[in-house]
């Protein structure tokens, strides 16, 4: 990505270009206040205060506390969405595609925390959005199927399976890092290619094929 967030094409004029950055300086507050689980106690005064934004500036944005964690929420998984897409934009295989971006999400938990904290949190209730990682995962497991190379009967089934592995194993790094390791993420993306009908062996050289640098994850 050419940078770390995704974003709207620049704003055309000073005004525009001063509330958009005000609208992401509430977001980035929020996210923070996500991480750290303090969403559902934050008053609209102290996420406004940690922006460094006047209080009525709140509501030329957002209607409900609720709205503006919703958008953040958003921002972060289509922020990792797009990573993961440009990391594996040069990758013809669907069942290489769908392993490395599981992968790599995996190793979010150890290499960005307070992301991981935010998909841990609230990932879940994003499975059927129309943006972010979901209609990834769900593109690359019907690619999988039309080309033949996984068999399952229902995508959106397979896609729920894999959200809840990815954010199972992001829990686990947040509880115990030191048992989240590369190759326990590995490990998971070989067993979701074996549920998704991809021989053992076949599935083992998939899930530990060489990866694109895997430190561009922590910038997200």
């Amino acid at each position: 990505m050419a940078t770390p967030r995704s974003r709207s094409a620049e704003p055309a004029t000073r005004t525009e270009r001063r509330k958009a950055q005000t609208r992401q300086k509430l977001i980035d507050a929020a996210r923070g206040f996500l991480a750290g689980d303090k969403h559902a106690t934050v008053s609209i005064q102290d996420i406004t205060d940690e922006a460094d934004v006047g209080f009525g500036s709140f509501y030329n944005h957002f209607a409900t506390k609720a709205e503006l964690f919703e958008a953040a929420v958003s921002e972060v998984m289509e922020e990792l969405g797009g990573l993961l897409d440009d990391l594996s934009s040069d990758v013809d295989d669907p069942a290489m595609a769908f392993a490395q971006s599981m992968r790599l999400a995996a190793r979010l938990g150890v290499a960005r925390p307070e992301t991981a904290q935010v998909l841990v949190r609230h990932g879940m209730a994003f499975i059927d959005a129309d943006a972010g990682l979901a209609p990834r995962a769900l593109r690359d497991i019907e690619a999988g199927v039309a080309s033949g190379r996984f068999r399952v009967g229902e995508p959106r089934l397979a896609l729920a399976t894999t959200a809840g592995a990815l954010l199972a194993v992001l829990h686990l790094s947040l509880a115990n890092p030191e048992r989240v390791t590369d190759a326990t993420c590995d490990e998971v993306a070989e067993q979701l290619l074996r549920m998704l009908g991809v021989p053992l062996d076949e599935a083992r050289e998939i899930a530990t094929a060489p990866l694109p640098d895997a430190s561009a994850v922590s910038r997200v």
